[in-house]
Parts: C-alpha cells; sequence; structure tokens
C-alpha cells in the first residue's frame, strides 16, 4: 500500500463491474509501448482480482497457454515475441507467502529486478525495502456492491505515459 511519503504524478480511479470491465484496462494498459521495462505492483486483500487483472494484461500482452499463479513457485516468467521481433521479459511474482523480506534477497530476485523487461508483483508489501520503487501502482478494492474500485498510481514519468492514455 502507498505510504503518505509517496507522491505520484498522476492518479486515476477506474471501476471495475465484472471481470470484462477488468480485460478492457489490462488490454488498454497492454497496448502502450511504455510498459515493456516497468515494475507494476498489485495491491488489494485475497480475491480483490489481481490475479485476474495479470492473467489478462499477460494474455494482452501475447502470453499464451496456461498463465498459472505464481503464488506457490514465488515467480512466473514468460518471454513475449519472436525471432522477427524483440523478445520481451516478462516476469509475474506473488510474496504472499513471505514470512520474511530477506526471502526476497535470499531467493535471488535482485537479479530478475536489475534485468530488463516487465515485472508485475503480487504483495509487494511483503518484500519490504528490498523491492525497488514501483512505476505504477494498482490498488484493487472491493466495494460493498463487489465492483471493483481500482486506483492506478505512476510514480515514474514512465509509469505516467503509460497512464495518460488510460481512460
Amino acid at each position: 500500500m502507498m505510504t503518505a511519503a509517496d507522491h505520484p504524478l498522476i492518479v486515476k480511479r477506474v471501476y471495475w463491474a465484472d471481470e470484462a470491465a477488468t480485460q478492457v484496462t489490462a488490454q488498454s494498459l497492454a497496448a502502450q509501448p511504455a510498459l515493456q521495462n516497468l515494475l507494476v505492483t498489485l495491491h488489494g486483500d485475497l480475491g480483490a482480482g489481481k490475479t485476474t487483472f495479470a492473467r489478462y494484461l499477460l494474455t494482452a500482452l501475447g502470453v499464451t497457454g496456461r498463465i498459472k499463479s505464481p503464488t506457490y513457485a514465488v515467480v512466473e516468467a514468460y518471454a513475449v515475441g519472436s525471432s522477427d521481433a524483440a523478445m520481451r521479459h516478462i516476469w509475474h511474482c506473488d510474496f504472499y507467502r513471505f514470512n520474511d523480506p530477506d526471502e526476497w534477497e535470499d531467493a535471488g530476485f535482485r537479479d530478475i529486478f536489475a534485468s530488463t523487461g516487465l515485472k508485475l508483483v503480487e504483495w509487494p508489501d511483503k518484500a519490504g525495502a528490498y523491492l525497488p520503487a514501483a512505476d505504477l501502482a494498482i490498488e484493487i478494492e472491493i466495494s460493498a456492491s463487489e465492483e471493483r474500485v481500482v486506483t492506478l498510481s505512476a510514480f515514474t514519468t514512465t509509469g505516467a505515459v503509460l497512464l495518460g492514455p488510460l481512460a
């Protein structure tokens, strides 16, 4: 979760009445070239829709086949593209099972986060100060009517570029 010390450059709020709305937001973000090399953190309670959003985003980016939740494996890696186009690397992480932030360092995540590519991180707070600053934070809350209230906060100029065209 963001703190008072964090100062986003842009904040946008969207509402997901259903999974179709989740998919539309994911497709809109995936269409932005700026997404290729960002750290996107996904915040929200269990069942809020973090993994569902990540699956729609990965599919929109060209990941084919079964997209597994990284809850037990902690990280799932993907490469999209072909020999005709630049290969893009994507890591989908879920730190829910971390009991201590040192597990991030012990597991060797420093190398992944130092490399180029898109990093999607569920439960980023579990990595503590080890996790680099997010370019884009997505906070998903469930309203009383089960609608998702989604706050997208850009913390870098690249993150702000990504949110610019988002309605």
